[in-house]
Formats: C-alpha cells, sequence, structure tokens
C-alpha cells in the first residue's frame, strides 16, 4: 500500500466517522421526537427498515439495510481471522532462527502486554474508588429494568484449558478459538524452527495463504472500509439512544474520560519512553487503526491494518509485526480490563456491596484474567464481565440489574476500548522492536522529513 493511498485511506474514514456521527445524532434526535410526540410507531418502522438486527426474534420481517451492510464488511474481515492468524505466527516462527532471539521477543511482548494492562488496571482501580467514595455510583436509579438470568459465568482460569484443544478441527472452525489456533500455530512454528529438515511445502503453503489474504483484506478495506464505517456508526447512534445512557451516566462519563486519556496520552508517552521516538508521529500514524477498531469494535477485524499501519508506516520488522500483533489481538485487551475494572466497581455499588483495596486487588486479578480471555469479537467484553461478577459473588437482584443496564449501554463504550486495544498492540510492537534493533526510525520518520 502506497503512501498516498494510506493517506487517501486514512482521510476517507474519518470523513465516514465525522457523517456517521452527524447522522448518528440526527437519528437520536429524530428518534427521541417521535417517540416523545407519540410516532413511535412511525420511528419502529424507520428502525425495521434500516437499522434492525435481522437475526433477532422479531425481525423476521425487517430489512436491517444498515445493520446487513455493517455484518458483511464485519464477517468479509472475520472470515480470514483463524487463517491469518496461523499463517502469520507460523512464519514468524520459521524466521527467527535464533532460538535465543525468539525467547527474548516472547519475553519482552509479554512484559510489555502484562505492563501496560497492569498499568491500565490500576488507573482504573484509583479512578473507581475516587467515584465511588464521592458517592457517584450509589444514586444510580435501575428502575425498571429486568434482571438478566440468560448470562452463565465461568472461572476466568478456563482460559488455560482451552487455550489447549483437544481436536483439530473444532478450533480452526470458530473464532471464538482464535487462542487454541494462536497456541497451535507457536507449536507447529517452534517445531518447523527446531527440525533439521527444511519443510518447504508447508512453509511455502503458508506464505501463499497470506498473500492471498492481504490481497483479500486490502481489496475489503480499500472498497467498503469508510462505508462499513459510515454504516456501523450511524445505527450504534441510532439503536442505543440517550435513554439508555441516563440511568448510569457517571459510570459512561468516567469510562469514556479514562479511555480517552489512556488513548491519546498513556501510548503516546509509553513509545516516547520505552521507544525513545517522537510520540506525534506514532499518535498521527496510528489514529486510523484507532478510528477503524472503534467504527468495527473487533480486534480481529483490525488486525490486517493494524499490521500494515505497524510494519508500512511505524517501521517495525515484519518479524516482530506478525509474532506480536497477533498475538496482542488474542490476550493483550488494556481497553476491556479498564472498563471491566469500572464495570465491577459500579456494579458493586448498586448491589451494595462493600468496595475495599483487597476487593480491588481481587478484581484487578480477574480482570486480568477475564481480559486476556475476552475473544477479539464485539460486544463480548461486557459478558466476559460476568465471570468477574461471579468470581466475586456479586450476585443479589440489585447487581443483576446494574449487570443488565451495562449490557445495554456499554456498546459505544466497547467500541472505545477495541481502539485502546488495538493501539496498545502496536505500542508494544513498536517497544519489541526498539529493543531488538528492528524499528527502522527512518520509515517512522518518513512523513516528517517530506
Amino acid at each position: 500500500m502506497s503512501k498516498k493511498s494510506t493517506t487517501k485511506l486514512a482521510a476517507k474514514m474519518m470523513l465516514a466517522l465525522l457523517f456517521g456521527l452527524i447522522c448518528g445524532v440526527a437519528m437520536i434526535a429524530l428518534r427521541e421526537n417521535l417517540n416523545a410526540n407519540g410516532n413511535a410507531e412511525l420511528w419502529n418502522q424507520i428502525n425495521s427498515l434500516l437499522f434492525a438486527d435481522i437475526t433477532a426474534q422479531g425481525n423476521e420481517s425487517a430489512l436491517g439495510i444498515f445493520y446487513i451492510l455493517g455484518q458483511l464488511f464485519i464477517r468479509g474481515l472475520q472470515v480470514v481471522i483463524i487463517p491469518m492468524v496461523f499463517t502469520s505466527i507460523v512464519l514468524a516462527m520459521i524466521q527467527i532462527t535464533d532460538t535465543k532471539k525468539l525467547g527474548r521477543i516472547s519475553s519482552k511482548t509479554l512484559i510489555c502486554f502484562l505492563f501496560t494492562t497492569t498499568v491500565a488496571l490500576i488507573l482504573a482501580a484509583i479512578a473507581g474508588y475516587v467515584t465511588y467514595q464521592m458517592g457517584f455510583f450509589s444514586n444510580t436509579s435501575l428502575a425498571g429494568l429486568e434482571t438478566s438470568t440468560s448470562t452463565t459465568g465461568s472461572n476466568p482460569l478456563n482460559i488455560l484449558l482451552e487455550a489447549m484443544p483437544n481436536n483439530v478441527t473444532s478450533a480452526f472452525s470458530n473464532n471464538s478459538g482464535v487462542l487454541a489456533v494462536l497456541v497451535m500455530a507457536i507449536g507447529i512454528g517452534l517445531a518447523m524452527n527446531s527440525s533439521k529438515k527444511k519443510m518447504e511445502t508447508f512453509q511455502k503453503l503458508c506464505e501463499e495463504i497470506s498473500d492471498i489474504i492481504t490481497i483479500i483484506l486490502g481489496f475489503i478495506i480499500h472498497k467498503f472500509g469508510p462505508l462499513a464505517i459510515f454504516v456501523l456508526i450511524t445505527r450504534t447512534f441510532a439503536v442505543y439512544g440517550i435513554n439508555y445512557l441516563k440511568p448510569a451516566l457517571a459510570y459512561v462519563i468516567l469510562t469514556v474520560v479514562l479511555l480517552l486519556v489512556v488513548l491519546i496520552f498513556g501510548y503516546a508517552l509509553f513509545v516516547w519512553i520505552a521507544a525513545g521516538v517522537n510520540p506525534r508521529q506514532f499518535v498521527k500514524k496510528v489514529s486510523k487503526v484507532a478510528l477503524f477498531g472503534f467504527s468495527t469494535s473487533s480486534s480481529a477485524a483490525t488486525l490486517p491494518l493494524n499490521l500494515k499501519t505497524a510494519t508500512k508506516e511505524l517501521g517495525v520488522h515484519e518479524e516482530i509485526a506478525s509474532f506480536v500483533l497477533p498475538l496482542g489481538m488474542t490476550i493483550n485487551m488494556d481497553g476491556t480490563a479498564i472498563m471491566q475494572m469500572i464495570a465491577t466497581i459500579f456494579i458493586a455499588s448498586c448491589g451494595g456491596y462493600e468496595i475495599t483495596f483487597q476487593a480491588l486487588l481481587v478484581v484487578g486479578i480477574l480482570a486480568l484474567v477475564a481480559s486476556i480471555g475476552t475473544p477479539a469479537a464485539p460486544g463480548a467484553g461486557a459478558v466476559i464481565l460476568f465471570t468477574i461478577l461471579s468470581g466475586m459473588g456479586y450476585g443479589n437482584d440489585m447487581a443483576l440489574m446494574a449487570y443488565t443496564l451495562i449490557l445495554a449501554i456499554n456498546r459505544p463504550i466497547e467500541m472505545l476500548c477495541t481502539a485502546l486495544n488495538v493501539v496498545g498492540d502496536t505500542a508494544c510492537s513498536m517497544v519489541v522492536a526498539k529493543s531488538e534493533k528492528l524499528l527502522d526510525e527512518d520509515v517512522y520518520y518518513a512523513e516528517s522529513k517530506e
């Protein structure tokens, strides 16, 4: 992808986001006006025509044009997630011929992921606890909400079992099993790397599959990306109207502000200190990755653009990017961890549970594990949140009502969480590349030198 093409794509995405926000706000205003004036049926018709989820019960006759367009785009990206992760990791393992170097890259990557997520959790715990002490969470009105009983929790440590598949075909047949595919790819790559025989046929197959995926994704992102961003943003605002945000305004404001602070300033500071580069270039070049992650609400769908941006614009060597970014997509979820920490404090406060330092520590550990186990797919973070609530024993009726409220309002917040998740992966890839002297600063500073 040429620099000119990349710039045009970023500009189109920004325009799509702007128009999507304008149309989304207009849809909210239209929705509120029609409902307030007794024209709810007209809004229902508009919703059925443009925004309705055609897979949901009761929408059998809906057209849902915006929903269909958005889902076609996301599914077009998701269909290549498994082969893309598998081939990129296998090829990354093969390309690193120095086993000591491989060990260094792996350990540095995991340390970066652990560091950024831990810092994110500490910031969220402090902000959430201060807000809790100030009483902003305790006055939340939950009247009219029905208790959710459809979601069941599970032990967050189940991720350790799910990482090791008991069946090859099942691991490759479901995007939610991407962690198992990643583990298999690492194992196969290491086996090929350590083998004395050159397995050129399988390596060639992986390379060709990777090339095919690159062509397909380039076409999808360039031709349909801006339109999809407009459709997804507009529909999100139209479906999740302002009424859902009123009962939990404190939670929404706190989470959004903290996420934006970390996104705009946190990662820039991280690459400045840890990689020693000008943070302005990072913010400028990674912005389209954040925007794409925000629009799709899927780290997996953003991975192709993230890989191209890291290697072609930020100067990260392909050897590093092809290992760190797919791994980060699976286990590095800074934004999700922040949301889950603040949401847990909010729900516990609504349920009347006491928030202590020990409780925050346990919530932090559970949020760390749960965020690692969160699938890189839209809406997964709020569902996985239930595992933390189960682990803490926050299960009375008021807590469950608060959790139901989170499910209702969390879509826009999870979109912002995804932006943090993908930018965090990019920042870590730069730090690891810098430590291995595989960060091309000529590429990183290319635009500023021209």
